[in-house]
């Protein structure tokens, strides 16, 4: 039963992932027509979700293989190891900081703590890491992504984790409700092959 539990967990993380795979290939674009670089994508929701659902290092992990996949497909052609590191610090500072704190309480109010929790450090990392990885790996003056900080970086950041937070807190409890359900059934069938 352990072991069914395992494969359980893994094959839906599998899906989550997948998930926001097909979510990060079919809805892209800017935010700031001055950075079209800095697209939003709906990708975390399913990593939200997770996170919130597995905890924080089954959150991260499916950060780290979508990160991945990302870099291979969509990022390839345009230093794709570099966005898979920003975006492993970015999506994996939103679910890891998020999933830590809603599962010390798993209500309402605390899952809405624990989303502006992760949206505002998102933000407060993605300053660092873009003057570190912006200037080294780009090739971006440092003069020019420090004037950025301010007037795109960190509204971008908020906007971008704020939109995915949000949608995540509309579909976690169904989708949540769904896996629960489904583990039930399953047990139910275990049960009955069992008698």
């Amino acid at each position: 039963m352990k072991e069914r539990n395992k494969t359980k967990k893994i094959v839906t993380l599998g899906m989550l992932c997948a998930l926001s795979i097909v979510l990060m290939m079919s809805v892209r674009f800017p935010i700031f027509p001055s950075a079209a670089f800095l697209e939003y994508e709906p990708m975390d929701i399913p990593l939200l979700i997770a996170g919130f659902h597995f905890g924080p290092f089954a959150g991260f992990i499916t950060v780290v293989i979508s990160s991945l996949i990302q870099a291979l497909t969509v990022s390839a052609g345009i230093g794709g190891w570099v966005g898979a590191v920003m975006h492993i610090i970015s999506s994996g500072m939103l679910v890891v900081v998020s999933s830590l704190i809603y599962r010390k309480n798993k209500t309402i109010s605390q899952a809405v703590i624990a989303l502006i929790a992760g949206v505002v450090a998102m933000t407060a990392i993605m300053v660092p890491a873009n003057l570190v990885m912006t200037t080294h790996f780009y090739g971006v003056p440092f003069e020019t992504v420090s004037a950025m900080i301010l007037p795109v970086i960190i509204p971008f950041n908020l906007i971008k984790a704020g939109v995915n937070s949000v949608l995540a807190f509309f579909v976690y409890k169904p989708v949540s409700n769904f896996i629960y359900k489904s583990d039930e059934a399953e047990s139910n069938v275990v049960q009955n092959e069992k008698a």
